[in-house]
């Protein structure tokens, strides 16, 4: 579980109508970004950031502690509690009592918590009569007495007292982002990259959070991730588009005559490299006006000293395109090489050149 630095504003937790609540919010959560990008508000008055990172750029947790507490004190004139513990809940806590917890103690400390941390009377008033009044004693009865005796909801807080999750159902505010959002002027959603199963995690959301940041203060262009467009070959069809951009619903149908099939590079090079082919003789191997190799390849060249023996080869196959006009002539060339690499060449103005490598 993450060791999370927890910070506590009070007086921002309670919003204003005047709309000054939300100003010093988003005024305080930039703040804190520009020593921690990491850092996140959880709702009105709760931010939290990843401690490990900054801590050992800063030289330590009690540098952070300071600087956080600094930040709050500059930036909206209020007093802040701060604490550190493992997991959102532990940490929230931590900064209410100001407590900042060596590393391995948050156990002992969420079994010392009373029932009431929980948030739920009517959980707290059953386990009193139980005899039954910190998390940890809560935490001992087993999973199966707990759902005998209690509902589902129950049980996910029984996972909480146990240290399995490590945040409260309803704990974050999830609308506040939008709105943070909207207060920016930012009204509309990236599109985001889901898991495996589709889900979401608390790491994607910090770098989801931290990508916008980066786009609005550097731009637009500053922030750039692949694409895939209409093309004949890998290096055509791969394009960087800035980060954000609305999703194309369809992709180009278009039929391609000529197009590689599968499988593509896993990478393409922005820049392609020169190279040369050898045969057997140690002579070029050229792709001449028939479409054909001058000679059987063995050899790859990527620098005067770097030679790789070429296992197996497929192609070539030539692509002329916008004959009419200026036309463009290559040809692709798949290559096996001893080391167990697969690259692709592609053979253009009578040179060689590296423009994909396979997995």
């Amino acid at each position: 579980m993450e060791r999370l630095l927890a910070i506590w504003v009070e007086e921002l937790s309670r919003e204003k109508p005047d709309g000054s609540t939300l100003r010093d919010s988003l005024a305080l959560l930039d703040a804190l970004c520009v020593f921690c990008p990491f850092a996140e508000i959880v709702r009105l008055g709760l931010y939290v950031l990843p401690v490990r990172g900054p801590s050992r750029f800063f030289g330590g947790e009690e540098k952070v502690v300071a600087m956080a507490s600094d930040t709050v004190h500059d930036v909206t004139g209020y007093e802040a509690r701060v604490g550190i513990a493992d997991g959102l809940f532990c940490a929230e806590l931590a900064a209410r009592e100001q407590r900042v917890l060596a590393p391995g103690a948050t156990a002992s400390f969420r079994r010392a918590q009373s029932l009431e941390v929980l948030g739920r009377k009517d959980l707290t008033t059953t386990c009193r009569r139980l005899g039954l009044y910190t998390l940890g004693s809560f935490a001992d009865v087993a999973p199966a007495r707990v759902g005998e005796r209690f509902n589902k909801h129950a049980l996910e807080l029984h996972r909480v007292a146990r240290g399995e999750v490590g945040e409260l159902a309803g704990q974050r505010d999830l609308r506040l982002a939008q709105r943070l959002r909207n207060l920016r002027g930012e009204h509309e959603q990236g599109s985001e990259q889901l898991g495996f199963f589709g889900q979401r995690g608390a790491g994607d959301d910090r770098a989801f959070a931290a990508a916008h940041r980066v786009r609005r203060r550097l731009g637009a262009d500053a922030l750039l991730v692949a694409s895939l467009q209409g093309g004949r070959v890998p290096e055509d069809r791969a394009t960087l588009v800035p980060w954000g951009s609305p999703l194309v619903e369809s992709r180009d149908r278009a039929p391609w005559p000529g197009q590689i099939r599968a499988p593509s590079p896993a990478t393409t090079l922005l820049h392609p490299v020169v190279v040369q082919l050898r045969d057997a003789n140690d002579a070029p191997v050229l792709f001449d006006a028939r479409g054909v190799l001058s000679a059987e390849p063995t050899t790859l060249l990527l620098t005067h000293y770097a030679r790789r023996t070429i296992l197996w080869h497929a192609g070539p196959w030539p692509l002329v395109e916008r004959w009419w006009s200026r036309g463009r002539r290559r040809a692709h060339l798949q290559v096996v090489l001893a080391l167990g690499e697969a690259v692709l060449l592609v053979a253009e103005s009578g040179r060689w050149w590296l423009v994909g490598i396979y997995d």
